[in-house]
């Protein structure tokens, strides 16, 4: 922001005082700057499940593109693979996940898990929160996490007692398996050996970079090398398709200006207020892993002076707000750049582009939602 540039009003947390522009009746939104939430291990475990947007995710619920059969062909392996959940039963003290079924053929012996290749938004994590959900396992029985959050419960619990409290599952479902970072990716694909050994079923999805959508199955090479002693276990399914947050729908909307998103953030019941550059900063003193529970509560994220983030650790950290934000389907409203400025060119070609291109995907999602709160209306 220049000198010359005044910054965007906000709220008085003690006081309450409305911004320039708000309605004295209106009380003052909540502040993300302001919440450091302390996250007990049990509730990391216990809150893996599928997110708020996918509760209501099932087979029947996804409409395959009838120009992209691999769709269709993605959603009848899936159903078979939670058939053959169903029926392994426990037999000697081992689970036999892929017993024969009287209604369904076999699953070939070999693949004890799935993974899901595709592009952005063809609706990988909708079949996967699907699948959690045709499991016939009790809840606390299956668990449904991101990669990032798989390794922040390693974090939290210690490998041992991970191993320990995921062993006892009989369905553990990753969703944005990440290959970015080497370390990462020993620490959870040893652990996904242990939980193999232990008779947990597994099922994995990431994302093709959309200039690699031509080149076949390099996301899911790229996977099964780096799991070398779990490509085994895992039967690799291509998803093509384009992006339905996109699909026939208009560019991602303009930023507003500062006054209209203050405005907004003091009329919108639930709504947090926070100067772009303050809230990174605040990331950065805040463990990802919270970042969940940060957001307990907020019906819309209004955000002013939205700005290029500056280096690639602020990147990684906002890309993490940015799903925890999706997942909870919370609005975001700005000012400032446009959420496809967030990440520069260099970035956006290296190793963590899989990263930022999801994100942009899913702040415009996000920011298209957010429209309607403008003008008073309920989305």
């Amino acid at each position: 922001m220049s000198p010359s540039q005044p910054s965007a009003p906000q709220p008085d947390p003690i006081a309450g005082t409305p911004a320039d522009g708000a309605d004295p009746a209106d009380a003052a939104p909540a502040a993300l700057t302001a919440r450091a939430p302390h996250v007990p291990a049990d509730r990391l475990v216990a809150e893996m499940v599928p997110p708020p947007r996918f509760q209501d995710a099932r087979f029947d619920t996804y409409i395959p593109d009838p120009k992209q059969p691999s769709q269709a062909e993605a959603v009848q392996v899936l159903s078979d693979f939670a058939d053959s959940l169903a029926a392994g039963a426990d037999t000697g003290g081992k689970r036999r996940w892929f017993a024969r079924s009287p209604k369904k053929p076999a699953v070939p012996k070999g693949p004890r898990g799935v993974y899901l290749d595709g592009g952005y938004g063809v609706g990988k994590t909708h079949l996967l929160a699907s699948l959690w959900h045709a499991s016939p396992a009790p809840a606390e029985q299956k668990a449904f996490g991101t990669f990032v959050e798989l390794t922040n419960l390693v974090g939290a619990l210690g490998f041992q007692q991970t191993v320990r409290t995921l062993g006892e599952h009989k369905l553990l479902c990753i969703d944005e398996f990440e290959l970015d970072d080497p370390g990462d990716t020993v620490l959870v694909s040893t652990l996904l050996g242990k939980l193999v050994e232990a008779g947990v079923a597994l099922a994995a999805t990431s994302n093709t970079l959309p200039g690699k959508l031509g080149e076949g199955r390099f996301a899911a090479a790229d996977f099964l090398r780096e799991i070398q002693g779990l490509s085994a276990h895992f039967r690799p399914l291509r998803i093509d398709g384009e992006d339905y947050r996109h699909r026939g729908l208009p560019e991602a909307p303009a930023p507003f200006d500062d006054e209209t998103v203050t405005r907004t953030a003091y009329r919108t019941p639930g709504a947090s207020l926070d100067d772009f550059p303050s809230l990174l900063d605040h990331l950065s003193k805040v463990h990802p892993s919270r970042y969940g529970a940060m957001c307990d509560g907020i019906e819309a994220v209004c955000l002013t002076d939205v700005q290029a983030v500056p280096d690639q650790s602020t990147a990684l950290r906002l890309v993490v707000l940015a799903d925890r934000l999706y997942d909870r389907e919370v609005p975001v409203l700005a000012s400032g750049k446009p959420f496809d400025e967030l990440f520069s060119e260099e970035m956006l070609r290296g190793g963590y582009r899989k990263k930022y291109f999801r994100a942009i995907s899913r702040l415009t999602a996000l920011a298209r939602d957010a429209k309607s709160l403008v003008n008073g209306g309920v989305r």
